[in-house]
Order: C-alpha cells, then structure tokens, then sequence
C-alpha cells in the first residue's frame, strides 16, 4: 500500500534540516503539517478498512469452522449408516473447507500485522505533528533571526554603504585638512608675535641709548657753559 511507505517518509523526515534549506520556512511548514494531516486522515482511513477486512475474514473463518464441524458430523453419521462413500464425500468437503480456513488464517495474520504497523505509524504521525507545531514559532523566530542578520550583511556589502564609507572617508580627509591649516598658521601666527616683541626690544634698546646721548650731550653742554 502506497499509504504505508508515504507515512513511514514523512515520520522518517527530519523537519529541522527540511526547514533550514527552505526559502520560507513558516511556509513550507504550513504545507508540512497539512501534509502530515491529511496523511494521518488518510492512515486513520486505511486502518478503519482494514479493520472492517479484520472482522470479515474472522467471520469467514468462524462460518468455515462451523462447516468443518457440520461435514464432520455428516461423515460420521453415513459411517454410522453403512454409507463410506457418501463419508468419504464428507470428509473431502470437510478438506477443502479446512484447506480454505488455512488460506485465511494466513490472510488475517498477514492483516493483522499491517493493521498493527498502520496504528504504530499512526500514532508516531500524529506525535509528529505535534512536536512540529510545538516547534512551529521556535522554527520559525529562528528564521526570521537569521535573515534579518543576512540582509544586513548584504546591506554592509551593498554598493550604497560603500559609497557612503568613500565619502566619509573624504569628509575625514577634508577635516585633517583644515585642522592642519589651522595649526600652521597658529603657528606662523606665534612666530611672528614673538618676532614683534623681539623687534620691539631692539627698538626699545635704541630709543634708550639715544636717550642716554642725548642726556650725556646735554650734560657736556651745562658743564662747558659754566
């Protein structure tokens, strides 16, 4: 029956993997777990079938039991009477019969064997779906974790981020710029604040020794006076 392997591969299916290589995971999820619904639908379904062949072939059997008694009694009683042809006759139908039984025998273990294995998978189906939708949100945040961390790797990597970190870059540039102008002419500006003051010194140095001629010129010029 194509039911019993389609259950045992989705049983089998290891839904983390699945989700992980799927481009949307809370999609395929939703698809996985109506799969494995209607799967378990369909496996409740086989099970009730096979059950219902179940109760047939035991009802069969116990009718063809019953006609074994029946052609028993029937070939002892033609024996009772004298009558071993009509027993032997009774005693090949009471064969056949019991050949028949035998046949069915072997048809309901066989059924019943896969009635047990329908109502295992049945039951680890439906643990599975509820295991899948417990993981359903824990599948699904993870996900969305991760691409969000993808799409701003892919943003880092993206031409628009690296034309701003050039032009950053060049701003920066620009910044090192003036502040280099600025401390070049402070310190143009110092040196020639500190040429002035030695200018003015010497400046200062002459005007005193002028002052001192012209003080020593006038004292000559008292003394000679008088």
């Amino acid at each position: 029956m194509g039911i019993f392997n389609r259950v045992t591969d989705i049983v089998q299916a290891n839904i983390v993997s699945i989700l992980d290589k799927a481009e949307d995971p809370e999609k395929s999820l939703n698809l996985m777990l109506s799969e494995m619904q209607d799967a378990l639908t369909e496996c409740r379904i086989t099970t009730a079938a096979l059950l219902c062949e179940e109760k047939t072939l035991k009802r069969q059997i116990e009718n063809k039991n019953n006609n074994l008694v029946y052609w028993q009694d029937k070939a002892e009683l033609a024996i009772e009477r004298g009558r071993d042809d009509l027993a032997k006759s009774a005693l090949l139908e009471k064969q056949t019969i019991s050949n028949t039984v035998v046949a069915k025998q072997l048809q309901l273990e066989t059924l019943q064997q896969s009635i047990a294995k329908m109502t295992a998978d049945c039951q680890r189906l439906q643990q599975r779906i509820a295991e899948a939708k417990a993981k359903q949100t824990q599948l699904v945040q993870r996900h969305n974790i991760v691409a969000a961390r993808g799409q701003i790797n892919s943003q880092l990597q993206s031409e628009k981020v690296a034309h701003a970190l050039s032009r950053f870059e060049k701003v920066e540039q620009r910044v090192e710029g003036i502040e280099a102008q600025v401390e070049a002419y402070e310190l143009t500006d110092s040196e020639n604040t500190i040429a002035a003051q030695i200018d003015a010194l010497v400046k200062n140095e002459q005007v005193d020794a002028e002052l001192a001629r012209l003080k020593a010129d006038l004292k000559t010029n008292l003394k000679q006076s008088a």
